[in-house]
Formats: C-alpha cells, structure tokens, sequence
C-alpha cells in the first residue's frame, strides 16, 4: 500500500513539532529546576536562547544569504518591531520562570487560557468585537481553569501570576503582531523574523537580568555545562522552525489541535520524569472542562474563516470554477516550470487547515489554494 508523501509529510511536521515542543518544555523545566541541574537563572536562560537565534539568523541572513532581508525602515522597526520585541521576551521571560514555582502539568493548564487573554486583547485593541457565544466560550474556559487550579495540590500564587502574565503578554503579542505587521504590509518568514526580533529581545531581557540575576549569578555556585545550554538553545531554535513548517503544511488551527494534543502527552510526560508533579482528578476535570471551551472557540473561529472566504456562486458554478482551475493549473505544470513553482507554493502555503490531515481531492485542494490567493 503506497503512502501518500504529502500526508505523510504533514504527520511527520506534526510530530517533529509535538516531540520539540515537549522536549523544550520538559528540558527548560530540568535546567531551571532546584531538584535536577539547578540553574535557577530564567532570564539567563532566554537569553541564551535570544542570543543563539540571533547568531544564527544573522549568519543564515547576512553570511550565508539563505534569505533576503526585509525591506526595514526605522520608522517601522521602532513602532512594529521594538513593542513586538519587548512582549515577546516578556512573555519568554515570566513563562520560563514560573518553572521555578509551578509544575509542568499545572502550567500547560494554565496556558488554556490563551483564548481568553487573546479574546481580552484583540477587543481592547479594537481588532475584535465580544459576542455572547464567543463569551460563553471563554466563561466555560476560565471555570475549567479555576476548577483544575483548586484542584492543584501544590498551588503557589507567585508561580500562577508568572504564568497567567506571560500569557497575557504573549496575548498582547499576538495582537500587535496582526495590528502592526499587517498594517504596514510586511511579512516576516522564521528566519527573518529571529533576525529583526531576537537581538532587540535581547536587549529588553537585559534589564531585568541585569537587577535580578547578575549579582545571583556571581555569588553562587551555578554549573557552567556548555553542551547543555548550546543543546537547550539548539532545541528552542529547531522549535521555531517547527511551527513555521507546520503552519506552512497545514495552517493554525491545525496546530492548535497538534497543541491540545500536545498538551496531554505532556502532562502525563511530566508525572513521570518529574515525579514532584502530582495530578489529582480535579485537575483533569477542570482542565477538561477548559479544553471544551478551547475545542468550541476555535469551531467557531474556523466557521467564521470559512464563513468569510464563502464565495457568491451557487455549488454547482464552484464546482465547475475549481475544475476549470485544476485544469488550467495542470496545464500550465505541463508547460511552464517556473508558472509550475508558484501554483505549488501557493497551495501549500494557502491551503485550508483540515485539507492534508482529510486527504481531501487535489480538485478542493486547487480550488481552495486559488481562493485564498486571490483574497491575499
């Protein structure tokens, strides 16, 4: 029985990105951890990794030219860049610290409330407008949240208002991103993405670090292990990567699902090799009570995405429009090697989310590919 190349390549994005995922996750929580490698220095850590991806980008952009530089004012990078920078190693910054309060498992069920702090964001932004189901959803999600976090045997304030603002921080993020970014018109793939916002990371990270753990840093006894930190930086980096061929292959919501998932193996990953990390069934109930919220509000994301790209013909026209466009596409394969390269690059980046992981017909796929490249 032959295996479909695209399926299986898309199965195999999702579990490079589950498996780097997890492991940065489960290797920061070892590094960080009192109990284990005993570097309690988070913003040492971030910017360790900040730093390396900087290094890299800057060699793969200026050295190697593997890509081209954005076309970058100092107008835009001081309004897009420097705020999105400056959320980013925030978001970087308390996250990696709640480790040092927190368990793995409780964190992943903190982050449930990713939505919500999106939603809250994008509406004060005014990027987003709050209705009833979408509000439901998120009451539904921050119940499930409170429920799993009464339920936490090891409940530790400090460790949960790290987490929760990393979240929101990371929220407020995403918002600038879309609003900034897209309304100047500039579009950044991972690398020059880690070129333009990993070094002014750095520079936000150093401020902090520079009050709170540079004198920590020089009166204990910290292990210096160079193949550790180079390792751990290596794996943040290969995550990056991770999620842009995942996104590529399949889209957002796609790896929404992958991190629900995601976030199941790794909390029973973390009972194991942390052993400290107990999970009681108040815990699983309230964090299944969460995800419903999660799994609902990105049904009724997709349903508006989907509701928005509807066009005005009747089936049957669509249905002759997408055959005459598979056909045109076949021919211009057939004749034209460079018109070739861009048909296929367009389907993989616009294609719908659920097409690879349905094996849906080549017919929808092309059909789907043309509509979201005209809308762009």
């Amino acid at each position: 029985m032959m295996i479909n190349k695209s399926l299986f390549l898309t199965y195999l994005y999702l579990f490079i990105y589950i498996l780097l995922s997890s492991g940065v996750i489960l290797y920061n929580k070892w590094v960080l951890s009192p109990k284990y490698f005993n570097f309690p220095f988070p913003i040492t850590l971030t910017m360790i990794h900040m730093g390396f991806s900087g290094a890299v980008a800057f060699f793969l952009v200026r050295v190697f030219k593997v890509v081209a530089p954005v076309k970058m004012t100092f107008e835009i990078y001081a309004t897009c860049v420097i705020p999105i920078s400056a959320f980013f190693a925030s978001s970087l910054w308390f996250g990696n610290t709640a480790y040092l309060h927190i368990s793995v498992a409780f964190i992943q069920m903190l982050k449930a409330l990713m939505p919500v702090a999106t939603l809250i964001m994008a509406v004060l932004c005014g990027t987003d407008k709050l209705r009833w189901d979408v509000f439901l959803n998120m009451l539904l999600v921050s119940v499930g949240v409170v429920v799993s976090s009464y339920g936490e045997i090891h409940f530790n304030v400090v460790g949960t208002l790290y987490q929760v603002t990393g979240i929101f921080a990371e929220a407020l993020r995403l918002v600038l991103t879309q609003v900034l970014l897209q309304k100047k018109g500039l579009s950044l793939n991972p690398i020059t993405s880690l070129y333009y916002i990993a070094p002014c990371s750095f520079a936000f990270l150093f401020i902090p670090w520079y009050f709170l753990e540079k004198t920590g840093m020089e009166v204990s006894q910290i292990q210096i292990n160079y193949w550790i930190f180079f390792s751990n930086a290596v794996c943040a980096l290969a995550l990056n990567f991770s999620i842009f061929l995942v996104i590529g292959r399949t889209g957002a919501v796609t790896i929404r699902v992958a991190g629900v998932l995601k976030d199941w193996i790794l909390i029973a990953l973390s009972t194991v090799i942390f052993p400290e990390s107990t999970i009681t069934g108040l815990n699983i109930i309230g964090y299944a009570i969460a995800l419903c919220g999660v799994v609902m509000y990105n049904y009724i994301k997709v349903k508006d995405v989907k509701a928005s790209q509807l066009p005005s013909d009747s089936i049957p026209e669509r249905m002759n429009k997408d055959w005459r466009l598979e056909k045109k596409s076949s021919n211009n394969i057939l004749d034209d090697d460079t018109n070739s390269g861009k048909v296929n690059s367009m389907s993989d980046i616009n294609v719908d989310e659920e097409v690879p992981l349905m094996a849906s017909s080549r017919l929808s796929h092309i059909g789907r590919s043309q509509l979201s490249s005209r809308e762009a």
